[in-house]
Order: C-alpha cells, then sequence, then structure tokens
C-alpha cells in the first residue's frame, strides 16, 4: 500500500512583507508552521528561498525538497523556545574539535591532516587571540578556557534562525570551528565540507566506499551545503 501524500492545492506563491519581517502567501492566504504558528522570516532573502520552494512544487507535495521550508518551520517551533539549550550544544564541540585531534600514522594521513586543517587553526587564533591545541590520538585533551568562552560567545551571538542552520553545519562537518569560519566566509561551503572529510576521504582512499555510505555522505554533504544556503539567506 503506498502511503499517503499531500497534493498541491495552491496555484501562486507570493513574498509579503509583515510585522517582524516577511512571509510567504498561497493563493492569499499566509502560510503557518506545523505547530500553527505564523512563517515569519527575517529577510526579504530568506523568503524568497523558500517561495522559490514552494513554486518547485509538483501535484504532489515533496517535504525532502523544501530543505528552506522544514528549517524555518524548525527555527520558529522548536528553536526559538530553547535557545539557549542549542548553543550550550553546539558549543560544546569546541572542546573536542575535529581539527584539533590528528591521526598519529600513516605519515600521508598526518600530511593530509596538516595541509587541511592547520590553516583553520591558524584561522582561529588569529580570530580568537588563543591557539587551539593540536592533540595526536583520540585521548581527549582541554582547550584554554579563553577559546571556548569566545567560541561559545560567537554561538550565543546567534538568532533563531541563524543557529537552527548552524546546528547542521557543525553537525554535518563535526566541526564548530569549520562551521564558525564559513560563517566568516573563511572559504566557500563545498571547500569546507571537503576539508571536514578528511579523513573519511583517505579512508574511502584505501578500501573503497559502498553504496550505502556513499548515499549517506551524499545526504550530509546537501544538508550542509542547504544549511549554508539557509544561514547566508538569513543574513542577508
Amino acid at each position: 500500500m503506498s502511503g499517503w501524500a499531500k497534493k498541491r492545492f495552491w496555484a501562486e506563491v507570493a513574498v509579503c512583507a509583515c510585522e517582524g519581517g516577511y512571509t510567504l502567501t498561497l493563493d492569499g492566504r499566509a502560510l503557518r508552521t506545523p505547530a500553527k504558528q505564523p512563517l515569519v522570516v527575517p529577510t526579504e532573502a530568506l523568503a524568497v528561498l523558500l517561495a522559490e520552494e514552494w513554486r518547485a512544487q509538483g501535484e504532489v507535495i515533496a517535504p525532502e525538497t523544501m530543505p528552506a521550508t522544514r528549517a524555518a518551520n524548525a527555527a520558529i517551533d522548536k528553536v526559538r523556545g530553547q535557545m539557549d539549550e542549542v548553543t550550550e550544544l553546539l558549543a560544546a564541540y569546541g572542546d573536542s574539535d575535529l581539527v584539533c585531534y590528528r591521526a598519529e600514522a600513516p605519515e600521508e594521513l598526518i600530511a593530509l591532516e596538516e595541509r587541511a586543517w592547520d590553516p583553520l587553526i591558524d584561522w582561529a587564533a588569529h580570530r580568537y587571540g588563543c591557539r587551539p591545541r593540536i592533540r595526536s590520538g583520540v585521548m581527549h585533551g582541554p582547550q584554554p578556557k579563553a577559546l571556548l568562552d569566545s567560541l561559545h560567545a560567537d554561538v550565543a551571538r546567534l538568532g533563531p534562525f541563524e543557529l537552527t542552520a548552524f546546528h547542521d553545519l557543525v553537525a554535518m562537518s563535526g566541526s564548530l570551528i569549520i562551521a564558525l569560519a564559513l560563517l566568516d566566509r573563511y572559504a566557500e561551503p563545498e571547500a569546507l565540507w571537503q576539508v571536514s572529510r578528511i579523513d573519511e576521504d583517505w579512508q574511502i582512499a584505501q578500501w573503497g566506499e559502498d553504496e550505502e555510505a556513499a548515499a549517506l555522505t551524499a545526504g550530509r554533504r546537501k544538508a550542509f551545503l542547504d544549511a549554508a544556503r539557509f544561514y547566508f539567506a538569513a543574513r542577508a
């Protein structure tokens, strides 16, 4: 038996200014979130991004093709009500950041990590005035409190829409430093995604990759790039 699918019920999508920002209307009716709150976003650029998704729908609505709409709903219905908790969750990545933990062997992988990650360490040292400590192996070693406080402060400055996107940037890359560097426009999103994949790509080069793992990687890459697009639209 096929699952239930919601069919398209509108003809026209419009972006409208409203109190608190911008919203979308479908045939003149303002959109609401799944929790029945007004779907109001902070910038016109973000509203346009959402509108593109709604206009692109076919006869049957495909939620998986609407990442910006899902993120906006999450920002309003979930993240906005628990900003402190989400901030703490993400800032905690700073004490065990991907780019600070290096392989002990082989030399080829050590060199790959150095070329990809040392410039990010330099960026963080310059931005925060405190150099992250690099470790070899997987044993945890604490980062300087001054660095952790500065990383936390940057995350705490984000609004609910920015924080929603930032969550996926951190979760998909496994790195608070990579996500913060993206926000600072250190490099293009695709380049930073590739930087986050150094260890995995090296393993694939040695042993190959099965179809299931490749599909998961493709999904994570798309989520990372979608989150970057959402973040910068929310800041426009």
